[in-house]
Formats: C-alpha cells, sequence, structure tokens
C-alpha cells in the first residue's frame, strides 16, 4: 500500500476521533448493558475495551519512544512494509468480524471491571493516539521502526504499527456495539 503521508496521518486522526467519541457515548450508558454478554465465552463491551487498554498499555509507551526518539524529516509517500500491511488489514472491522484467538495476557474475559475506570483509560489513550499522530507528521512513517507486542524480534514501521493499533481499536468497538 502506497499513500500520501498526510493524507495516510489525516485518515488515521479521523478514526481516532471516531473511537474517541464512541468511548464517550459508552460512557453514558449503564454499567449493567456494558456488561451484558452474548454467552459465557464472549466478552461485553466492557471487556472489549479493556482488551484495548491492555494493548494500548503496551503501544502507546512504545509509540511514544519511537515518535520521541525519531529524527525529525518526513516523507511525501508512505510505503507500507508487507507484514505490517498484513497486520493492519487483518484488524480492520467488517461486516461479519472473524474470530480470532487473543494472548492470554490481553483477555479481559471475566474480569472485574470498573466502568468508570476502564472508560477513562480508553479515553485517555485516545487523546494520546492523537498527540502522537500530529508529531509523526513530522517524522519518517518508513524509516521509524516499533517492536509489536507478539514478537520484540519483528519489528513494523511507524506507518504500520499506527495503522494496526488504530484499526484494532475499531474492530473491537464495532463488537462493543454489536454486543449492547
Amino acid at each position: 500500500m502506497k499513500i500520501a503521508t498526510d493524507e495516510l496521518i489525516t485518515d488515521l486522526m479521523k478514526r481516532t476521533r471516531k473511537c474517541l467519541a464512541k468511548g464517550e457515548q459508552l460512557r453514558d450508558l449503564p454499567e449493567a448493558a456494558l456488561n451484558l454478554k452474548q454467552n459465557e465465552t464472549s466478552w461485553s463491551a466492557l471487556e472489549c475495551l479493556e482488551h484495548l487498554n491492555l494493548y494500548g498499555r503496551f503501544y502507546i509507551p512504545e509509540l511514544s519512544k519511537r515518535v520521541a526518539e525519531a529524527r525529525a524529516g518526513s516523507e511525501p509517500v508512505f510505503k507500507s512494509g508487507k507484514l505490517g500491511n498484513y497486520f493492519a488489514n487483518s484488524m480492520l472491522p467488517k461486516d461479519k468480524l472473524n474470530k480470532m484467538k487473543t494472548f492470554k495476557n490481553m483477555n479481559p474475559l471475566n474480569s472485574r471491571l470498573n466502568k468508570d475506570q476502564v472508560i477513562a483509560e480508553f479515553l485517555e489513550q485516545q487523546q494520546e493516539l492523537l498527540r502522537l499522530l500530529e508529531h509523526a507528521r513530522k517524522i519518517s512513517l518508513n524509516k521509524t521502526k516499533t517492536s509489536i507486542s507478539i514478537s520484540k524480534w519483528i519489528k513494523l514501521k511507524l506507518g504500520d504499527t499506527f495503522r494496526f493499533v488504530i484499526y484494532h481499536n475499531q474492530r473491537h468497538l464495532v463488537q462493543a456495539e454489536r454486543d449492547l
């Protein structure tokens, strides 16, 4: 995938603002509604948000570190890497979400969750993503590499990592809405 860098960042910021708005809407719902489940092995809407928070606890500091360490100088075009493009595209929400296994340490199933804490953390993470995306306008999304949560040996381009995280957020917000 090739895309103008500014166009990519603008798209990712738009998607993140939508995630932020959905999170704010969820904040207004009763806790009982947010804890409803379709069955005992599915996640509630609140568990979907906690899953995103768990990933955010890894990716937000990783993105912050890489953005802060990057030298100034962006390119006009972002060219996705093969692996990064695959990971990002696999997270895009689809009409019928394909089920994926999650790692045990990222699985909030049957967790005791505080609605206010979970939603507040999610909203803070979305605000931080917006801040990082704004800073990313000044650096290389191609040359700056990030670690990923499943392996310290695999590195993705910064642009692909942003895409993965934000598409993943969208995917689970669609799931959360379906659970309500």
